[in-house]
């Protein structure tokens, strides 16, 4: 473990559309997150896992009890780490990787399952916070130990060229940091991420049990241009919190001093809820991660991930097939030079996140 700063070694954190040498997944289990059968989450992953190895390498972790199913259900697309975990969100669990340009190494921040005693997810969380180094040593990378600075994936954006898009929402939340005040917390972030700037969009996505993570609700597109979720429905409460968002990034420029450009990516219609089917695979007693008939989730199609040439964008399927249609169409035309490959990650979501909550990318330079 180095116990030095990134950016006083010459690291920063790249751009996620950035070229790649390969992307982290973890194998999804937990039935309290994916159900008594994890079945159709497993396909959601597979889908992901298989588009992604067509422009780079594609690292799943699962623990020994379950390689054997990892391996026959993903092994012709990727390579299977034996690294026992107590959830399957990569972004949050997996080591943030930063770079000098020519090496790459790793980030253990410390993680308490979004909220620890405060409003966490669930208390049995030790794994996961194990996880970042266990990955680093899987894959021969040096790893920065960050302390006890609480902090996930998900929480952050980079643009690669000195700006950090986080919100207030969720990384001011009680359950995180909070002897840290916000110039304290942004310091941190500069000094292991190796970036100028951090921009403070308000709010997230409406019922994000992240406490509102950045990676929901708005990421950049490339340097000076951002996406953000978005709706036109005043009487939905996404509303308020969307324009709360728009409001601020209109008044902000990056750490270039360039104005932001902020596309709006309308959410799905038709808001995504639990239904009776879905409660028929939830555990009888999963306690504090208990679902409930007609909620809400947090659905959004800004939470996509860049492969090498693609974009994978989240799909949610039924009344939403127009709103799909529509994103996949505005994205098309706001990243030409990129396939926009649809999946339908419904599944995932029930889980709590989406396709870029449940993957890590490895920047170019990782190996030789």
């Amino acid at each position: 473990m180095l116990h030095t700063l990134p950016a006083k070694d010459g690291f920063s954190m790249p751009a996620e559309f950035a070229p790649q040498d390969g992307v982290l997944l973890v194998w999804p289990v937990r039935p309290g997150s994916w159900g008594i059968d994890p079945s159709a989450a497993q396909r959601a992953y597979c889908a992901i896992m298989r588009e992604a190895s067509k422009s780079e390498r594609v690292y799943l972790l699962a623990d020994a009890a379950h390689l054997d199913e990892a391996r026959a259900q993903a092994g012709a697309f990727a390579t299977i780490l034996e690294i026992k975990t107590d959830d399957a969100w990569a972004r949050d669990i997996g080591p943030t990787f930063v770079t000098n340009g020519s090496a790459v190494r790793g980030i253990d921040w410390r993680f308490n399952a979004w909220g620890g005693s405060v409003d966490g997810l669930y208390e049995d969380y030790f794994n996961d916070d194990a996880a970042a180094q266990a990955v680093c040593r899987a894959i021969a990378l040096d790893c920065y130990d960050a302390g006890d600075f609480v902090l996930e994936g998900g929480s952050i954006c980079s643009d690669g060229e000195g700006t950090l898009l986080v919100t207030e929402a969720c990384l001011l939340s009680a359950g995180r940091n909070p002897n840290l005040t916000k110039t304290q917390i942004e310091q941190k972030l500069k000094d292991y991420l190796g970036i100028e700037k951090v921009l403070w969009p308000p709010r997230g996505i409406y019922n994000d049990e992240t406490n509102e993570h950045v990676d929901n609700v708005c990421a950049f597109l490339r340097p000076g241009e951002v996406v953000l979720a978005w709706t036109d429905d005043e009487q939905d409460p996404q509303f308020t919190m969307s324009q709360a968002d728009y409001d601020y990034l209109s008044r902000e420029t990056d750490a270039r001093g360039r104005k932001l450009v902020t596309h709006k990516l309308p959410v799905p219609d038709h808001p995504v809820c639990i239904t009776e089917e879905d409660l028929q695979n939830v555990p009888a007693d999963i306690g504090e991660e208990t679902r409930t008939l007609g909620e809400r989730l947090a659905a959004s199609y800004v939470n996509f991930y860049f492969t090498n040439d693609a974009i994978l964008l989240p799909q949610f399927g039924g009344e939403n097939a127009v709103s799909d249609a529509r994103a996949v169409e505005i994205m098309r035309a706001l990243c030409p030079e990129r396939r926009i490959v649809p999946i339908d990650s419904r599944e995932i979501l029930f889980g709590g996140g989406n396709i870029h909550c449940v993957t890590q990318q490895i920047p170019k330079g990782a190996f030789t």
